[in-house]
């Protein structure tokens, strides 16, 4: 649980680095590296649901995994 939470804040925390820093990028690079960097700002919050979201079968606390020949 605890690594699902660490890569689910982790991508989320870049994804708010990548919009926060898109302004001074703006201003130093030009309109095209700042959208660039909203585009991939944009595409991972469902990226960091879906590994947030997903169980490890390797954990034994997990009760929704649905692993192996007695799920």
């Amino acid at each position: 649980m605890k690594r699902r939470a660490r890569r689910y804040t982790a991508l989320m925390a870049t994804c708010l680095v990548l919009f926060g820093g898109s302004l001074p990028v703006y201003y130093l690079f030009g309109a095209g590296w700042a959208l660039a960097m909203c585009a991939v700002a944009m595409v991972l919050p469902p990226i960091a649901v879906i590994l947030g979201n997903t169980a490890d079968p390797a954990d034994p606390r997990e009760d929704d995994t649905g692993y192996g020949p007695n799920a």
